[in-house]
């Protein structure tokens, strides 16, 4: 019974998509996403496992702006943050062993602490609205800048080099132990399903996480804060909890792009690579995390498309949509098809029932 009432928070008012017809579809688009690489050469592939990486940042960032209020400029901060420190171990301890995987949680670990810290002196320091999004960017772009300072051969630790604005590079891909002989995940197919499956149980636990009465309080204290605190509730902890996981999330993104691409940069850190998060989720539908997942991977390969095929004004049309969202579908252009969509469905139920 509590395995099927933990089950049923898939489905709740914090969420789009719901009923046989939803799952359906979803179970649909999982399937063809598992058989994609039968019939997919190795370069789209693993260009996949690129867009996947990115979207764990961009469900992290829903998590915390969408659901939670709060305008965060840090996603890739903790996303070089976990990337960096991932890099540092594995370069100096190796793959055997399956260390990668220890390596990616302890990235992930110094994150969770990196955010706690910055989030309680943010949160039970009452800092809120635009001063938040303003002490995120500080910190992201402290942290680059002091990356990009980092060239000269005393700025090492053991055997990795940090290498300043060059980056750093040759650090192992994710490996499984077997019998002996390690199965290395290079960005082929085998990076490819962990990655998809790891999407996967990210997406349902947020559903069941903001279905959850955490996630209710923390909409609560999204719409109405003050309410929120005097029916009880200390709204600090929620937003807390929700930046820390948030921002674990994005550290995730920063661990499996190192492993995927086996480099990172402070580039990774910049300006640019700051906003981009912020748009994909708005213009997606930032209180909506099957808006988000989806929206994220079309407007990462919209993108991709653009700057691949020459166009230098990729940024330009990625600021123009974003523009175009604030104006005319301030909730997100994929979500309010969703809404509409869903509109219509029951304007047609209730037709046919009467």
């Amino acid at each position: 019974m509590k395995l099927l009432n933990f089950l049923g928070l898939l489905e709740g008012p914090q969420t789009l998509g719901r009923g046989k017809h939803f799952w359906s579809g979803a179970g649909l688009l999982a399937i063809f996403a598992f058989i994609y690489p039968l019939f997919a050469d190795g370069y789209d592939v693993g260009n996949n496992v690129y867009f996947f990486n990115w979207v764990f940042m961009a469900l992290g960032l829903s998590l915390i702006w969408g659901y939670g209020g709060i305008l965060s400029f840090g996603q890739t901060a903790f996303f070089g943050i976990s990337g960096y420190v991932y890099a540092v171990l594995t370069i100096n301890i190796g793959a055997d062993y399956g260390f990668t995987w220890l390596a990616l949680l302890l990235g992930l670990g110094v994150t969770a602490i990196f955010a706690a810290t910055l989030g309680y002196f943010l949160f039970f320091g009452r800092i809120a609205g635009v001063f938040l999004g303003i002490v995120t960017l500080s910190v992201t772009l402290v942290l680059e800048r002091f990356m990009a300072q980092t060239a000269g051969p005393e700025w090492a630790i053991g055997k990795a080099r940090l290498n300043g604005f060059n980056g750093m590079s040759g650090m192992p891909p994710l490996t499984i132990p077997w019998f002996g002989e390690d199965i290395v995940l290079y960005a082929d197919v085998t990076l490819y399903y962990i990655t998809l499956i790891l999407l996967i149980l990210v997406y349902l636990g947020l559903r069941i996480l903001v279905n959850s009465r955490f996630g209710n309080v923390l909409v609560a204290a999204r719409d109405n804060p003050l309410r929120a605190e005097m029916l009880g509730y200390d709204i600090r902890k929620y937003q807390l909890g929700a930046f820390v996981i948030g921002s674990v999330l994005a550290g995730m993104s920063g661990v499996l792009y190192v492993s995927w691409g086996q480099y990172i940069t402070p580039s990774n850190m910049s300006m640019t690579a700051a906003a981009l998060p912020v748009i994909w989720v708005a213009v997606s539908g930032r209180s909506d995390l099957t808006a988000t997942l989806m929206g994220t991977l079309i407007v990462l390969a919209g993108f991709q498309a653009l700057t691949v095929y020459g166009s230098q004004y990729a940024l330009v049309v990625m600021g123009a949509l974003l523009t175009l969202t604030v104006l005319l579908a301030p909730n997100g252009i994929f979500l309010t098809l969703g809404q509409q969509l869903s509109r219509r469905k029951k304007s047609n139920t209730s037709t046919s029932e009467a």
